[in-house]
């Protein structure tokens, strides 16, 4: 529950440029003008690059908009820039995934191929991988995919995904749709 009321002050934050909470109707917009490009609050523009294309590889666009799209590193990274509890685990994070993938393929994460992207954050994701030394990897990854999840699935494009209803607007109330039973005796009593 915190998570979600922490959501809905960073709807608050005229920095965005692509994340918008989902609650916010297009008739009332975040802020007249959004920025162009998002400044990290926390995060070095190659650690954002790197939270970015994380997100997009745990969410990907296909036939829905990923996580890019959606603005979650901007997510990310203000909730990190407001929480200190998260920036280490997260920079910390990063920093293991760089030297993970400096130790295995000569290059930091972002340089590398996808197909080496995938084989270095299989075991990460996927306990039948894991080998049982990326305990730290793991951690990293299982944080990382929590915020993820949690930016796209709060911003107006992952909730319209879903195809919530509270992001319509009604004229009026939409009627009950149990018109032969208004008093609902039909649903099994409630226990106290």
């Amino acid at each position: 529950m915190e998570l979600i009321a922490l959501a809905a002050a960073a709807s608050r934050f005229p920095g965005f440029a692509r994340w918008v909470c989902a609650p916010q109707h297009a008739e009332h917009p975040v802020a007249e003008s959004r920025p162009h490009t998002y400044q990290p609050q926390f995060f070095t523009p190659s650690e954002f690059a790197v939270l970015d294309q994380l997100s997009e590889i745990i969410i990907p666009k296909d036939e829905s908009p990923g996580a890019r799209e959606a603005g979650v590193a901007e997510f990310i990274d203000f909730m990190v820039a407001n929480d200190p509890e998260l920036q280490w685990p997260f920079r910390y994070g990063l920093d293991w995934l760089n030297a993970r993938a400096t130790a295995l393929y000569g290059s930091a994460f972002s340089a590398l191929s996808e197909d080496q992207q995938a084989a270095l954050l299989r075991p990460l994701a996927y306990r039948e991988f894991d080998g049982g030394t990326d305990a730290d990897g793991r951690r990293f990854f299982v944080l990382m995919r929590k915020y993820t999840v949690m930016g796209y699935y709060t911003s107006r494009i992952g909730m319209e995904e879903l195809d919530y209803p509270g992001l319509k607007l009604y004229s009026e109330s939409p009627a009950c749709p149990h018109t032969g039973d208004p008093e609902h005796k039909h649903l099994p009593p409630r226990i106290a």
